[in-house]
């Protein structure tokens, strides 16, 4: 089925009548007491939920524990598991010929678990090996499928010396268990004047490079250096397996070694050790029934020396028309720094050549056929395509499911990156290893951690890993039980480990439905973006953003993405109607500067060139930035190519559609000239971010008050109207909340004269809200305000207009006819401060084993609010705090004509909230407002609020080795809290 067919976002009736929307599955919600009932959307499949990446000890696991654990993550709303071996906070060396990864025990674990996420309708994805990079124990250092570096040896000869003696040896030292070495090539070089055989990279003579490998027998080498008052290199070049391991303690017996990710032979080893030792027909099955990706993490391919293949100098001449050997040296490494350096421009023509192989050798021996084979599984492949300088782009456009990582990527146009090749490769997802944090251990809050993944969502990602879920024990584990990264080093490892260990736990599923409800819009049709940024480099990763845009784009309404070369030769890189990639992601024009990765040199492939030649003349705006008279390709050039360049170019500059500026900073003047429009405009600057999504029967739009991007930045509260564009005629807006799944129409709105939709975005700092364009079906609101002098206006049951004041007074109400209504209200209530409480906390401590909670009550009566930090017992206290109070409400209180507004002010960390023994639905965590309604009559009401905390205050505590040094969190409710009365009353209309 196509994204553009697959319109998740489907709404049914609102209840009485008043509106309808094709939300398949909504049902009427329940009003209790709380005015007319929304509609409530249908609750998320599992496979848009969040997922947790699972951390296993290896397979030092009990089966039934396994089963215990997917119950608990399928209870909390989340849809799916990763299964990962992760042993890096372990003292101890596992039992691996018992225990470890791939072994009898590990099948078992892996099926116990496959059977149970059947039951809970729980998808589970299975790392390709132990922990990181992929590796298998079926192969050595010295196999051809291992992962394979270039080791490089000197000698240092003077003018006219004669050298006779071993081929020099490699300078980096081989990796344990690597017994194996191949002599390459040997080279005679002279030192460039002025450099040294000591400078790091020592600087050479291009044109002085002298094969001699002729001259080598029986291992030794007779060679006399040139007699010209220069010094001479001799450099040999070994060929050897890297002996990388992946990462963590030893996870099987014999170890396991990384492969050769550039060879066929490499991912043939993991494939083959797969389908020897893993797969059995049993999990065959289950994997066909429950069964979602196969995951790779990023590309950690570690070396002393320079990464290599085999087959790279034969490939190398092949698709690149010249021999890579003469130019050797320029692209060998010691600890990851160039050794040897010809002349810059020849140096990055070379490492980007070299580069661009590397790229199509990783995506045709290892992406691809890795990928055709997990098909055959039932699986989808998910990689973090990033950790070299390769075309992440581009493997975010072939692969089923990319993926970018929190803790790792810089910003947000990190993520863009990715989506980039996602839209243009017509993927669904963009995934996200999400709230990794470094030391964040016992530490992490959900608040914190969803002001962060929020403004990633807006920048394409549609699903998250969380990172992670510990299971349950390991040995030496201490309370409260294994974490795979905690303690790490000695300290707070990075990362969280989430479950029923935490207090936060309690909460979890209200966090979860939010999440599932955002990924639901986010995964829903297909994502549309204003202006495509090309991208000489296809890395992600890097933190650079894009020009203007990034910095001055972005916070007027403005969205980009980035596109690699290669992505212009996808099927979907062509333009109709003014569009690149009209189906999505219906680019309205694309910005071409100089290469970012290297001083914005002004590079450009001449395919790339004439591609954006064919782009403009159908009609496609192009903003050229900067002065491309100096122009070449990148790469080594052939004959002529730098001509060819810049007349291409030159004629492009001469189109109408195209428009060129002297710096990034011009940029305003080229959307001016061209009549760009953005889909989203705001009415003024700020820190809004959004994602278009556009289905065939809807827009649907999301938007996040972002709060962490800056650096330093806690956000301010954004209120503004936006100006949105709707794909479907006859729309109308609908507002979800993803807290609550309710959908209503949107009551206040201006129709623009170019048919779009002008209402306002009222979020706090972290917040978020969707706004769905839809055709009404059923009957539809009578009428829609476009402005009033009351607090707000909403639509009620039977389609009428309301509006809420918490004043008396007489109010204005401008319809959408033109024509204008007074609507009174009478007196309102006082706000009233809630200032006496009583508190029972539920203090968690470490119990008699690594797993076991002990639990103590305590209880205060306060007469005012403050962090536990500054309550008598409880400063290193964590736990579960519930705090109660009454309000007395007078005669004079009237549930059909006032409501109320409970705020919570400061809460840490996550909250629910009672009235009169009811457990409202989920309160956004972030405003920390809840909307009572009609829930209140005349007398005495009791509210309590419950509140859940990290662990990090008793760890402190219990474990001070650890966390000691850490500050302590201001754990619970410190309001002030208010009950904010308001007045409702029907519009006439």
């Amino acid at each position: 089925m196509s994204l553009r067919r697959r319109t998740v976002l489907r709404m049914g009736a609102l209840a009485g009548a008043a509106t309808a929307l094709p939300w398949t599955g909504a049902v009427p919600a329940v009003a209790d007491a709380a005015g007319p009932a929304p509609v409530r959307a249908p609750s998320p499949a599992p496979a848009v939920r969040p997922k947790f990446r699972w951390w296993w000890p290896d397979a030092l696991v009990d089966t039934g524990e396994i089963a215990r654990e997917i119950r608990q993550i399928a209870a909390a709303g989340f849809g799916g598991v990763e299964i990962a071996a992760v042993t890096h906070s372990m003292d101890e060396q596992l039992d691996t010929v018992r225990y470890g990864w791939g072994t009898p025990a590990w099948r078992a674990a892996v099926e116990a678990a496959l059977r149970e996420a059947k039951k809970r309708d729980v998808v589970v994805d299975l790392t390709i090996g132990p922990a990181w990079p992929a590796a298998v124990p079926s192969i050595t250092p010295d196999s051809r499928a291992a992962s394979q570096e270039l080791a490089h040896g000197v000698a240092v000869l003077a003018s006219g010396a004669a050298y006779d003696g071993p081929v020099p040896a490699a300078v980096s030292e081989a990796g344990d268990g690597v017994t194996d070495q191949r002599l390459l090539l040997v080279q005679g070089v002279r030192v460039s004047a002025g450099s040294t055989p000591t400078a790091v990279p020592v600087r050479l003579d291009r044109d002085t490079v002298t094969d001699v490998t002729g001259r080598v027998s029986g291992g030794r080498l007779a060679w006399t250096a040139p007699d010209d008052g220069a010094i001479w290199l001799l450099v040999a070049y070994w060929e050897r397996g890297s002996g990388q391991r992946p990462e963590g303690r030893d996870h099987t017996t014999p170890l396991a070694y990384v492969v050769d990710h550039f060879s066929d032979s490499g991912t043939r080893a993991v494939t083959d050790f797969w389908e020897r030792h893993i797969l059995t027909p049993t999990i065959r099955g289950l994997l066909k029934e429950t069964g979602g990706t196969l995951f790779e993490d990023s590309i950690e391919i570690e070396t002393d020396a320079t990464l290599w293949t085999p087959a790279l100098p034969a490939e190398f001449e092949r698709r690149m028309g010249y021999s890579l050997l003469p130019h050797l040296a320029t692209f060998v490494e010691k600890k990851e720094k160039y050794a040897f350096s010809f002349e810059s421009s020849l140096d990055k023509a070379v490492r980007r050549d070299v580069m661009e192989v590397v790229t199509e050798l990783y995506v045709e021996h290892h992406l691809r056929p890795l990928q055709k084979w997990a098909h055959t599984l039932g699986l989808k492949l998910r990689i973090q395509p990033y950790g070299l300088e390769t075309d992440a782009v581009y493997k975010s456009a072939l692969l089923d499911v990319t993926e970018g990582e929190s803790l790792g990527f810089k910003n947000l146009d990190d993520f863009r990156c990715l989506a980039g090749g996602r839209d243009m490769g017509g993927r669904p997802l963009v995934s996200n290893e999400a709230g990794g944090t470094a030391g964040g251990a016992y530490a992490t809050t959900w608040t914190d951690t969803l002001k962060k993944l929020v403004t990633q969502y807006a920048a394409g990602v549609n699903q998250a890993v969380f990172h992670g879920f510990g299971y349950a024990d390991a040995p030496g584990a201490q309370w409260p039980g294994f974490a795979a990264f905690s303690p790490y080093k000695g300290a707070a490892g990075y990362g969280e480990a989430w479950g029923p260990r935490q207090p936060l736990w309690r909460h979890t599923p209200q966090v979860a439905g939010f999440l599932a409800r955002v990924q639901q819009v986010l995964q829903t049709g297909v994502n549309t973006v204003d202006v495509g940024i090309m991208r000489q480099k296809g890395y992600a990763g890097s933190g650079l953003g894009a020009p203007w845009f990034t910095s001055d784009g972005v916070p007027v309404g403005w969205t980009h993405t980035f596109l690699s070369p290669r992505l212009l030769g996808l099927p979907s890189a062509v333009v109709r109607d003014g569009r690149l990639a009209p189906d999505g992601p219906a680019l309205k024009a694309l910005v071409v500067d100089g290469d970012i990765m290297i001083g914005r040199e002004h590079t450009l492939q001449l395919d790339v060139a004439d591609k954006l030649l064919g782009y403009a003349r159908a009609g496609l705006p192009v903003i050229v930035i900067g002065d491309w008279s100096d122009a070449h390709v990148p790469g080594l050039a052939g004959p002529g190519d730098n001509e060819r360049l810049r007349a291409l170019i030159a004629e492009l500059q001469e189109l109408d559609t195209v428009h060129t500026v002297a710096d990034r900073p011009d940029v305003p003047a080229a959307i001016a000239a061209l009549g760009l429009t953005r889909d989203v405009e705001y009415a003024q600057a700020s820190m809004l971010l959004h994602a278009h999504r556009v289905a065939d029967d809807a827009d649907h739009y999301f938007f996040a008050n972002d709060a962490v991007s800056k650096k330093g930045s806690t956000g301010t509260r954004i209120t503004h109207d936006v100006t949105l564009t709707a794909h479907v005629k006859g729309a109308i807006p609908y507002r979800l909340d993803p807290w609550t799944g309710d959908v209503t129409p949107v009551a206040r709105y201006t129709r623009t004269a170019d048919g779009r939709f002008r209402l306002t975005v009222d979020l706090q700092p972290g917040a978020v809200t969707v706004i769905v364009l839809a055709r009404p079906s059923g009957v539809a609101p009578k009428r829609h305000a476009v402005a009033t002098q009351a607090d707000d206006v909403r639509v009620r049951e039977g389609g009428h207009l309301e509006i809420r004041a918490s004043a008396a007074g007489t109010y204005t109400t401008t319809l959408d006819d033109g024509r204008t209504v007074t609507t009174t209200v009478g007196a309102v209530p006082s706000p009233v401060p809630l200032t006496a409480w009583t508190l029972t906390v539920d203090d968690w401590r470490p119990g008699a084993s690594a797993t076991e909670t002990a639990h103590e009550q305590r209880e205060l009566t306060l007469d005012t609010l403050a962090p536990w930090t500054r309550l008598p017992g409880l400063e290193d206290v964590s736990g579960i705090g519930r705090y109660r109070t009454t309000v007395r409400l007078g005669d004079d209180w009237d549930p059909a004509r006032h409501g109320a507004l409970l705020e919570l002010g400061g809460v840490f960390d996550t909250f629910t909230v009672r009235v009169d023994g009811h457990d409202l639905p989920p309160v956004d965590q972030l405003t920390r407002v809840a909307d009572l309604g009609a829930r209140l009559r005349p007398g005495t009401h009791t509210i309590e609020i419950e509140v859940a905390t990290t662990l990090l205050n008793r760890l402190r505590v219990a474990r001070p080795d650890v966390f000691g040094g850490a500050k302590r969190q201001d754990y619970g409710l410190t309001g002030p809290v208010r009950l904010v009365p308001y007045a409702r009353a029907t519009v006439r209309t």
